[in-house]
Formats: structure tokens, sequence, C-alpha cells
């Protein structure tokens, strides 16, 4: 997530990486279109999470599962309001927070929350306010990070346990990385412009004496984790990312302290996210498919690896263009594939990114860019640089 003013051309920008347990997991991207006039009740194929959908919905891009026999999945898109909204990063709180609020097993989850949001809301506040609605109504049957912004705003929210979360504004001139872990630090309970939170939350920490610390009230120390897992399979990611963002910072790739908002060195472009997502610790010991020794290729848990399925980067403009919101997809492993730029104030996307058989189709969208991958990965030494220069040529 990067606000405004960290950008290079003004533009607010929410991205992620999907990534899923097992290696092909094949994605559509196409325009669902507004409803109008709709009676209809949604019952989650995942869970039985259900509710009565709104009768009205605004036209909005969705990447869907193409398998939904487990759940839609619909995971990204900007509405024709021009907001957008990313869900969910998966994040796990601690066990005493979750004994005194356990997860909702039928509650509101990953599969559902971009289908029963992102087609409701006319701005990124509205957002964090349904899915809160939501929550108290129904429960969070999953610990998740889930990102909102329009032209003014980004928000982040971490749903930690079954009825408590926190949000936080991005400032303008900053940026955060989040990685499957609780990051968002301090609160200000006094200042609802630029932090939300669950009814309660506060009689909640202090009923049960959940607060480590002395004189204040970080998110990340009384719902997060700090476990050897996170140590490697979390915080490295954000450290890579703060490093490519903040070279002139020197961290440990193991802290449990890195900053959940930081102010670049430089302004951020599209390239720069699209570098961060597409990295696996590049020009450093711990890259898998590097040079480095075995012990530190499997030392750290990558940003971009063989199980991300959509990357996406979406990006809402401020100059003379700014109802020209822009979606930047990569299917597939985002080291490989380019990022292809789709405005998303459009009726229709090409039938390829729609089209996703079961089996291999180089017509589908979806499958050329994982044989793309497959091909480079396997022959590493071969096709990587070729690889750059194809994804650098798209690029221009």
């Amino acid at each position: 997530m990067g606000g405004k003013k960290a950008a290079m051309d003004g533009s607010n920008f929410i991205a992620r990486n999907e990534d899923n347990f097992v290696a092909n997991w094949p994605k559509k991207f196409f325009v669902q279109a507004a409803i109008k006039n709709r009676q209809e009740t949604y019952v989650s194929p995942y869970n039985k999470f259900s509710l009565q959908l709104p009768e009205s919905g605004y036209r909005y891009t969705t990447s869907p599962d193409a398998d939904q026999t487990e759940g839609w999945y619909e995971e990204d898109g900007i509405n024709e309001k021009n907001v957008g909204m990313s869900a969910t990063e998966s994040v796990f709180a601690n066990e005493k927070v979750l004994a005194y609020d356990p997860l909702v097993m039928q509650g509101l989850a990953e599969d559902s929350m971009t289908t029963v949001i992102l087609p409701y809301v006319d701005s990124a506040r509205a957002g964090v306010k349904r899915l809160g609605e939501l929550v108290a109504k129904y429960g969070s049957a999953e610990g998740n990070g889930v990102q909102f912004f329009d032209q003014d705003e980004i928000w982040y929210v971490e749903l930690a346990t079954g009825h408590h979360w926190v949000a936080i504004r991005i400032p303008d001139d900053s940026y955060a990385v989040a990685a499957n872990q609780i990051g968002i630090e301090d609160i200000d309970f006094d200042d609802p412009d630029n932090y939300m939170w669950s009814d309660g939350i506060q009689e909640f920490v202090t009923e049960h004496s959940l607060n480590p610390d002395f004189d204040r009230w970080d998110f990340r120390h009384i719902f997060g984790t700090n476990t050897k897992q996170d140590h490697h399979y979390n915080t490295p990611r954000v450290w890579y990312g703060q490093k490519l963002l903040n070279p002139s910072v020197e961290q440990n790739p193991e802290s449990s302290e890195l900053p959940f908002l930081r102010r670049p060195d430089q302004k951020i472009s599209v390239e720069d996210i699209q570098t961060v997502l597409a990295s696996h610790f590049n020009e450093t010991p711990f890259d898998p498919i590097g040079s480095g020794n075995e012990a530190d290729k499997k030392r750290y848990r990558a940003i971009s690896l063989s199980r991300t399925a959509n990357s996406h980067i979406l990006q809402l403009r401020n100059d003379s263009k700014k109802t020209l919101a822009i979606e930047w997809k990569a299917l597939g492993i985002p080291s490989f594939s380019p990022y292809v730029p789709f405005f998303t104030n459009a009726n229709d996307i090409d039938k390829s990114y729609s089209y996703v058989p079961e089996k291999l189709d180089l017509n589908s969208a979806y499958w050329m860019y994982e044989t793309l991958a497959m091909i480079v990965e396997s022959h590493y030494q071969e096709f990587s640089e070729p690889n750059l220069a194809y994804q650098k040529e798209l690029s221009e």
C-alpha cells in the first residue's frame, strides 16, 4: 500500500500477491456487471456463511477462482465508483486473545469478502465500515488483512479474532508492507479520522488483561504473534520489501519490531511495486534460485513463489486521468509473468482472461503465464535474462 504523496505520479496504490497451497490454482479475471432490483441470499460454498444481498450493486472487476466449488474467492477489484479492495492477507492472532474471542466457524471469510462488500460501497471508509458491520453481526471465520482505497484515502484493516479488529489510514506520504502477520502498531482512539476499531475492543483488552505494554496500546503486541515461524516465514518478506524501498535503512530480517509504516527514500513508481511483488530475495544469499548455499536459499519464504496465482496492483490516479483507474494483473508467478494494465471503468476484458479450462490451454491467459513460469524457472540460467527483457519490453 502506498499513498499519493509517496508516489511518483500522485497515485494511490494497493497491491498484493494471492498465494495458494498448491502450485496451480487457476484464476479468472473479468468485469462483474452492475446489479439492480435483485432479491438474493448469498451462501458461501466454503463455510455456509450467508446473508441477504442488497438489491443493487455497482459494476466491478473481479478475479475469482476458476473452480468455485470451495468458494468464489474474488480477491480484488475496483468498482464503478473508483473504490478498490484487495482481500485478503491471511493473518494470525495469538492463543490468548483467541481464547477470549474465538473465530466463528460460519462467519465472514476470505472466500466471501470481496463479493459481499466491493459492489456495495462508494468510498474506502465505507468499505471499512461495511466490513466492520458484517463482522459485528456474523463474526469472522479467519484472521485477515484487508485493503481498501479510493482517490483520497487508503485503509488497511486487520481482523484478528471472532469480533475484534482495527483499521489504519495509510498516511499520504507513507507505504506499508504486510506479510501474513499482524502488523498494525499503536492505535490512537482519539483520532477516528485515521483509525477505526471494533466496538468494545478497549474494554475487551482491559477486562482480560491482554496488554503487555506499560504505556502504549500496540495492536501487534496485544493481538499478534512472535514465533520462530514468523521470523522465517513472515518478517523476512517485510524486511525485503522495506529494503527495496528504503535501501538506506539497515534492519534484521528476523526482527519482530519492523515498523508497519515507512516513508520511502525516493518516490515509488508502479515498477517499484512490481519489483517488490515479483521479488524472491534477489541479490541476497537468501534467493531460492540464486547462488547462495542451500541452507540460506531455504532459510526464508520469498514474496513471489511457485504457489502465487494472482498478483495485482490497483492504481487510482489523481491527475487529469483520475477517472481512468488501472488494475495491473500478473497471473501465475509474478517473478516471470508480465504485469498487464487494464482500465477498470470498462464493461469487459479480453476473453483469454476469463477462459480457464481444467487442463493446460495456451488460449487461456492463466495457463499461458503458468507455462511461461514453468519453462523459465526450470531453465533459469538460460532463460532468466530473456524473460526479464520480455517483461521490460511489455512494460514499456
